[in-house]
């Protein structure tokens, strides 16, 4: 049940709290929007690295589907970090700040961590043979770990360091930093540590290897980390923004998250967040695998994905006029997400005729027309997640209240990360298992294994060929499930973007005796 308010309390409300829309206005709050794009940028300099390594691996043809899928693992931590948001929200040293207090060390933590990778890449990643899974798996759990809980408290940070009426602009921060970041992170390890990629664009006369190695890459990153991290911490004062009379301990913010989570409004949000993503998880998680598998090379992908970091950190700028300050940002959401649905189609069909394309008797070229396909399918696709991903965050930020914006933020946040994570996962290791092969010339023998498939290629002018790949019928059953979930939750996200602000307010009682919390049921 919902607590009411009565005579023995006095409820504690933001001194912010006002539903009215203020028009955004940013003289005085562009050092802090610099910034937090510039905080948000070395979050995803980690998650770059996390999703980037495996389309190396797979250029290599060194792993399998299967490795793919225990790889994702490093991801899981933006899936479980509601865990420690209370923790975040809850401890810190005023002195220093209440974000700063989990801003600095955590980020100390990140580089000297990156400093250790980058000792240790020559023995974890060798130039031929299979990579040390474990131990990359491991670091980049630990790093992402500590990524997540620094988002937190960078998120929050965001609800008080702009001003009240710019701080719809947040949402542009993080997709710009963010997309910064993961191009850093990914495409710069692959291209600029490949000798074809420095060959062809780069160098004026061939030379051997790249024009910079991964782990000194990754060892300037971590110098980067430790510089950026001291700088802020000497000349960037935090806003006193503590309640007066409250202060919640960490069990009354994991009691909380479980007030929120009573809430109808909030209860069918997140419902929904959790399953958003299940309709293009299949169309996200494989293409590029898949496109490498074809006969695409790695530079090639890596090229098309620096277009498309280009795209995200251009498309939040025009975007947060729409977004920013609206009253409905949700609306924008609803439009897209059919066409996107349909987009797995261009994807699949793609798919499926690239190596009609680009092969010709065994021999790999590419004609300039499929970059262009290419590119067009990556840019629609491109377009349309992000349109989405800013409407979701602006919604995010729109009803968050800022006195506990870490905890409120973290919980939005996690419930659209457990989907993408934990299906990122799911899909790679299924589609081995719903691919269906067959040994060459032998309508009996099977594939199915890989005791199978070695007997198959051990037999004269025998090989497994694929029947089915998994990957179309996982793009299948995605998109029906995607319309199912379009159907389903249209209506309720109307409703819920109609509410006023203070429907989402946290209330903080000071009682007499026994402090209680709740969400209103206005």
């Amino acid at each position: 049940m919902i607590d009411t308010p009565t005579s023995r309390h006095e409820i504690e409300k933001p001194a912010n709290d006002d539903s009215t829309w203020h028009k955004p206005n940013l003289k005085g709050d562009w050092c802090n929007l610099f910034l937090l794009t510039l905080l948000y940028t070395m979050q995803g300099i980690s998650f770059g690295l996390s999703v980037g390594l495996p389309i190396i691996f797979q250029s290599k043809n060194i792993v399998t589907y299967d490795d793919q899928g225990s790889m994702s693992y490093v991801l899981w931590p933006y899936a479980i970090r509601l865990l420690w948001a209370p923790i975040v929200d809850s401890f810190y040293v005023r002195r220093i700040g209440r974000r700063k207090s989990w801003f600095i060390p955590l980020q100390y933590l990140i580089g000297s961590l990156l400093l250790y990778f980058a000792y240790n890449t020559d023995e974890w990643l060798p130039e031929s043979g299979k990579p040390n899974l474990k131990m990359i798996v491991c670091l980049l759990f630990v790093i992402n770990l500590l990524n997540t809980m620094q988002d937190i408290a960078v998120d929050s940070w965001a609800l008080t360091m702009l001003k009240k009426n710019n701080v719809s602009y947040a949402s542009t921060c993080n997709s710009i930093g963010i997309s910064i970041g993961t191009f850093i992170g990914s495409v710069c390890p692959s291209l600029l540590s490949s000798e074809q990629f420095c060959n062809r664009y780069l160098r004026l006369t061939p030379g051997t290897g790249g024009i910079i190695s991964i782990k000194n890459i990754i060892f300037i990153w971590g110098v980067v980390f430790l510089s950026i991290t001291t700088l802020v911490t000497i000349f960037k004062k935090e806003k006193d923004t503590r309640l007066d009379d409250v202060k919640n301990n960490i069990f009354q913010n994991y009691k909380l998250i479980w007030s929120l989570l009573k809430h109808s409004s909030m209860r069918v949000f997140v419902i929904a967040l959790l399953t958003s993503t299940i309709g293009y998880s299949t169309m996200d998680m494989l293409t590029n695998l898949k496109l490498i598998d074809a006969g695409v090379s790695k530079d090639d992908i890596m090229l098309m994905n620096t277009a498309m970091s280009v795209l995200r950190i251009f498309i939040p700028l025009p975007l947060a006029k729409y977004t920013s300050g609206s009253p409905k940002p949700l609306s924008l959401y609803l439009k897209c997400t059919p066409i996107r649905l349909l987009w797995s189609v261009p994807y699949v069909l793609l798919i499926y005729y690239t190596p009609f394309i680009i092969k010709h008797d065994g021999v790999v070229n590419v004609p300039i027309y499929y970059y262009l396909i290419l590119g067009f399918i990556f840019t629609i696709n491109e377009l349309l997640t992000n349109i989405m991903n800013i409407t979701h965050t602006s919604f995010f930020i729109k009803i968050s209240d800022p006195r506990f914006g870490g905890t409120y933020l973290t919980l939005l946040n996690t419930a659209r990360s457990i989907s993408w994570v934990i299906l990122n996962t799911v899909v790679l290791k299924m589609v081995d298992i719903l691919t269906f092969n067959k040994c060459s010339n032998d309508d009996h023998g099977s594939c199915s294994t890989t005791d199978l498939q070695n007997i198959c290629n051990t037999k004269q002018g025998h090989n497994c060929v694929t029947i089915l790949d998994g990957y179309y019928i996982e793009a299948a059953i995605c998109m029906v499930i995607g319309f199912v979930w379009y159907a389903i939750f249209k209506s309720h996200y109307k409703i819920l973007q109609s509410k006023n602000h203070s429907h989402w307010i946290v209330d903080v009682k000071r009682p007499t005796s026994v402090s209680r919390s709740h969400v209103s049921s206005a």
